[in-house]
């Protein structure tokens, strides 16, 4: 493709429609999946992107058989379209709190299964923000936690609920849950209607192993107690596994819950096999002032001083 003899003068409101396409593009992972995101067809995506790389002068990613891939020049223009919508929405955001009023969006990605958590602080939160700011537009994405903190880093989340890990610079935290999770067996495992549950049976029990994106430090101990043969890279996998009645695995117990309470789950020695994981918020150190996430934020604070002192309750209810 032939490049511009001159550089890009400006931005006008059709370029941002073609960079957003193109943004919403690479995070989908391809056309096809961005089909359903942006509500229109491939070929209108695919006419789009031809328009901003003629706009560009810059040839931003290779589609084909071998499927969608971001060229050097791609990843370039992906990143400065992330710092520019990130300073849209900063200037947004200053210009709203100078009205005082709760108006702009907050972009928030959350780790998987948490919705079942008893003190449901994001919700609580969630609610008192859409109380207040009727206008606010709130985007919630459901994904990995190592992708949480990049989204945070690079401007295109707000904050992040994520489990505490090894500190990444740049980051604030602000400790929400303590998250606590036992050993579980499925109807028709050898050890569900057993009254007495050896430690050396569970230990010699096919289990469930976090992938190395899913290990928890807190878990290291009673994990390496058990045997191994399966993994899982998310809670709704070591369920599936569970359910099958053929592996042993960890859940939170407030995941779990759902299926103890009907009979399809136990818990196995859980004065032995059990942890606690914190869970924080994350946003971007320095941030510049954004009234809708300060609100957000300060939302959080207060649902944890009013819940202070409550227990997560409701814990397994047959054990070994």
């Amino acid at each position: 493709m032939t490049k511009p003899a001159r550089p890009l003068s400006g931005l006008n409101d059709a370029d941002l429609r073609l960079l957003r396409v193109f943004k919403t593009v690479v995070e989908c992972g391809g056309f096809s999946a961005a089909e359903v995101e942006l509500n229109i067809s491939r070929a209108a995506i695919s006419q789009h992107m031809a328009d901003l790389e003629r706009r560009l002068g810059l040839r931003l990613c290779r589609r084909g058989r071998a499927g969608f891939l971001l060229t050097d020049e791609g990843r370039l223009a992906y990143e400065a379209a992330l710092r520019l919508f990130a300073g849209l929405e900063s200037f947004r955001s200053e210009i709203n709190a100078a009205h005082g009023r709760l108006r702009g969006e907050l972009n928030i990605g959350i780790t998987d299964n948490l919705v079942t958590m008893p003190k449901m602080r994001v919700t609580d939160a969630l609610r008192g923000l859409k109380q207040q700011g009727p206008e606010v537009r709130v985007n919630i994405r459901m994904i990995p936690p190592n992708e949480i903190e990049r989204g945070v880093l690079d401007g295109r989340l707000h904050v992040g609920v994520v489990p505490a890990r090894r500190a990444l610079p740049g980051l604030d935290r602000l400790p929400l849950y303590q998250e606590e999770s036992h050993l579980y067996c499925g109807r028709g495992h050898p050890l569900f209607d057993a009254e007495t549950v050896p430690d050396a049976a569970v230990e010699a029990a096919d289990a469930i192993a976090p992938t190395e994106a899913q290990q928890v430090p807190e878990a290291a101990g009673v994990q390496r107690a058990l045997t191994a043969t399966a993994t899982a890279t998310d809670r709704e996998g070591v369920a599936f596994l569970i359910l099958t009645g053929c592996y042993v695995g960890f859940l939170p117990t407030h995941y779990a819950r759902q299926w103890v309470e009907r009979g399809a789950m136990r818990a196995l020695l859980p004065e032995r096999f059990h942890y606690a994981q914190e869970f924080q918020a994350v946003t971007k150190t320095g941030t510049q002032a954004n009234l809708v996430l300060e609100r957000f934020l300060d939302l959080l604070r207060r649902t944890g001083l009013e819940g202070a002192g409550t227990k997560e309750v409701g814990g397994p209810q047959k054990s070994g």
